[in-house]
C-alpha cells in the first residue's frame, strides 16, 4: 500500500467551495484501479490548509493510472484553481505501525 500525501493551500475565502468540489471530485479517483481510500482534514492552526491522504495499491496506480486517465483532467478542472501555491504531492510506504 502507498499513501499519497498533499498539503493543499486553498485560497482564503474559498474553503467551503473547495470542500464541495472535492466531494464532487472524489468519485473520479475512487473509480480508478488501485484506489483504496481518500481522507481530507482541515488544519486547525491554518484553516486554509488541508491535508489530503489517499491510499493506493501502488504508486503507479496514482502517477500513471489515475494521472494518465481522462478522469484526472476532470479532477484538475474541479480542484486546481483553488490552490495557491500549487501543492507538492508525495508518496509514502509504511515502515512502522502500532
Amino acid at each position: 500500500m502507498v499513501l499519497e500525501h498533499a498539503l493543499l493551500p486553498v485560497r482564503p475565502g474559498r474553503e467551503a467551495e473547495f470542500e464541495a468540489a472535492l466531494v464532487r471530485a472524489r468519485p473520479l479517483s475512487a473509480a480508478s484501479p488501485g484506489f483504496r481510500s481518500l481522507r481530507l482534514s482541515r488544519c486547525l492552526e491554518r484553516p486554509t490548509t488541508y491535508l489530503l491522504l489517499v491510499e493506493w495499491d501502488t504508486v503507479e496506480d496514482h502517477t500513471e493510472g489515475f494521472r494518465g486517465s481522462p478522469a484526472y483532467g476532470r479532477w484538475r478542472a474541479l480542484l486546481h484553481d483553488f490552490y495557491d501555491p500549487f501543492p507538492v504531492v508525495e508518496h509514502f510506504v509504511e515502515v512502522l505501525t502500532d
